[in-house]
């Protein structure tokens, strides 16, 4: 569970855990009126949430926007990613967790998706997304799956975790409903903000969860699908803005190679 921030205010500027945030001192009664108000009027429901988040405040909506807007910044100075990846993928009906290693790559496009390659191990798989068309080959089978990733089975894919990434601040905030947990440190020892993300529109999966560093990059996400199986993806050993080739997105499939279309 997330640890609680702290808090303390020097000179107009108000620190909570990692965020620092500025306050004008003529609209501070005015804010607290309203806030005091709003508690009043809410307390028992204030008391049931307030474990995970003041996210109805505007005290918690201030902690958001400073985060979305890292995430804004770091996305538009982010070239390339190259990065370790591990999945875990839950099971919760058999009690069973799968754990998959290997590297990724990320390119960003201008007005376009971005180009992403995920090179598995243990089994050895390959996933390329392009396009929004994905190619998935597994060697050891000579078999590969092909199709649009809007419309694949498993949403609870690598890709569409990582889809997190590429959202801007406007996108998120217009398809999620977005809560503050806390902050958290995960694997790595590294400190993150945790948030929530609840979609507004149906979709194939309930809940998401992001980890953000203190650049701005969500080094961790979590699904939750409709049927309580997660996915759960972690990145580590970053090396961002290096050069990679486009063609390297392309995965060349042997001669022989039996092709599912999704």
């Amino acid at each position: 569970m997330a640890k609680p921030f702290t808090r303390s205010r020097s000179n107009n500027v108000e620190t909570v855990g990692l965020v620092k945030i500025a306050h004008d001192e003529t609209n501070d009664s005015y804010f607290y009126m309203k806030l005091n108000y709003k508690i009043g009027l809410t307390a028992a429901l204030t008391f049931i949430f307030f474990n995970t988040a003041a996210v109805n405040s505007i005290f918690g909506q201030d902690v958001i926007n400073t985060i979305l807007t890292r995430m804004d910044e770091h996305n538009k100075k982010l070239t390339s990613l190259r990065a370790s990846i591990t999945m875990a993928k839950e099971n919760v009906q058999l009690g069973v967790v799968d754990t998959t290693e290997g590297t990724v790559q990320y390119l960003p496009q201008r007005n376009k998706n971005p180009l992403i390659r995920v090179d598995w191990k243990r089994p050895e798989e390959s996933l390329a997304v392009v396009d929004k068309q994905y190619v998935m080959y597994q060697p050891n089978l000579k078999q590969a799956y092909t199709g649009n990733v809007d419309k694949a089975k498993g949403k609870g894919t690598a890709g569409g975790a990582l889809a997190f990434m590429n959202m801007t601040r406007a996108q998120l905030r217009a398809n999620y409903s977005v809560v503050y947990l806390g902050e958290a440190t995960v694997k790595g020892g590294i400190k993150t903000w945790h948030l929530q993300l609840t979609p507004k529109v149906k979709t194939s999966y309930k809940t998401a969860e992001i980890w953000i560093d203190s650049d701005g990059m969500p080094i961790q996400s979590k699904v939750v699908e409709i049927n309580n199986d997660t996915t759960t993806v972690h990145l580590s050993n970053l090396n961002k803005n290096v050069t990679l080739r486009a063609d390297s997105f392309q995965v060349n499939l042997p001669k022989g190679t039996k092709i599912i279309k999704g």
